[in-house]
């Protein structure tokens, strides 16, 4: 049987919404690309960052009720390094 902790992050990642899972994975690329030794173009990688954090921070999910809690942005960030693991192994 899952635990209770594992029961509740179960139920938060079949709900995220696809847009924001998108606009994480868009963040976590523009992070990396940022982290290069040479960006090409750093302010605009910069200011697309500040976008997206800002994106994400306002969606309407973080006001629900799965969403309200710090564990869902956890998840969420979690959720997308995972699936983009399971892609760079593929």
């Amino acid at each position: 049987m899952p635990s209770k902790s594992n029961m509740c992050s179960i139920s938060v990642m079949e709900s995220f919404p696809d847009e924001l899972v998108q606009a994480q994975r868009e963040w976590s690329r523009t992070y990396a690309e940022l982290s290069v030794a040479r960006p090409r173009n750093p302010t605009a990688l910069r200011r697309r960052l500040l976008r997206l954090s800002l994106w994400i921070e306002q969606h309407p999910f973080f006001r629900t009720s799965p969403g309200r809690s710090p564990a869902a942005r956890f998840e969420l960030r979690r959720l997308v390094r995972e699936t983009e693991r399971r892609a760079d192994v593929s």
